[in-house]
């Protein structure tokens, strides 16, 4: 009862990190801890996009709440827009914060995928938010990012994903939980964390993650960041 009751708090509190005042202002502070590489792995992105984008490249942000992507991009290239979109409007409002004075060249967008801009776009992301929606939408949200996209241009993905099997998952989660023990959290909150991502996240496989990318129209998937069971792709439109 008790584990439960550790389980249904941690995912209360993922929900509550994108609408709380309080925990929105510590959002930022989060992935680098919780998600190995982070930082790197954004650094990883703004290259990937450059390899195709031209230099006043307009870029799709999906899920920019926090705004640390934004920033990350618009840092490295000085004369690239952005169009961010995430579905609350405190996470959008710490994105202007992040920003800072950056925040001219972000025009931000409450909502989903289809409150997006047309496009179109010389690239896109959406970074740690396709492991919070099921299959089904995951196609939807891929091919709607497609849809928006110049041709041949990148499309950089990243989020939970994870080997299937009776032994190797169970592996990969227990990694995971130690990793977040290392980085601090307490150990039954970091146990607790991997039994609320088992039993309320629906991830794949990353063969399946790759099939999804080809389904929406993407080419050539690959995959360019591994930290634990999280994993990410470049493809192109």
């Amino acid at each position: 009862m008790i584990g439960s009751i550790q389980q249904d708090n941690i995912v209360t509190d993922i929900q509550n990190a994108f609408v709380d005042p309080q925990m929105v202002a510590k959002y930022t502070e989060g992935p680098p801890r919780f998600v190995p590489g982070y930082n790197s792995m954004l650094s990883m992105a703004a290259i990937l996009l450059a390899e195709r984008a031209r230099d006043d490249a307009r870029i799709l942000v999906l899920g920019a709440g926090g705004g640390l992507e934004l920033k990350t991009f618009a840092q490295a290239q000085p004369c690239w827009s952005f169009d961010g979109v995430d579905p609350s409007a405190a996470m959008l409002g710490l994105a202007r914060q992040t920003l800072g004075s950056l925040a001219p060249r972000a025009r931000l967008h409450q909502g989903y995928v289809d409150d997006a801009p047309e496009g179109p776009f010389d690239g896109a992301t959406c970074l740690l938010t396709l492991h919070f929606v099921d299959v089904a939408e995951r196609r939807r949200i891929a091919s709607e990012i497609r849809r928006r996209l110049r041709p041949r241009a990148p499309f950089v993905v990243a989020h939970l994903s994870a080997p299937d099997g009776d032994e190797e998952r169970p592996l990969w989660l227990s990694r995971y939980s130690a990793f977040l023990a290392f980085s601090g959290v307490e150990p039954e909150k970091a146990a607790a964390a991997r039994n609320a991502v088992t039993n309320h996240l629906e991830i794949l496989t990353p063969a399946q993650d790759e099939a999804i990318l080809r389904e929406a129209g993407f080419s050539g998937p690959s995959l360019f960041y591994t930290g634990f069971t999280f994993r990410g792709w470049v493809a192109y439109a």
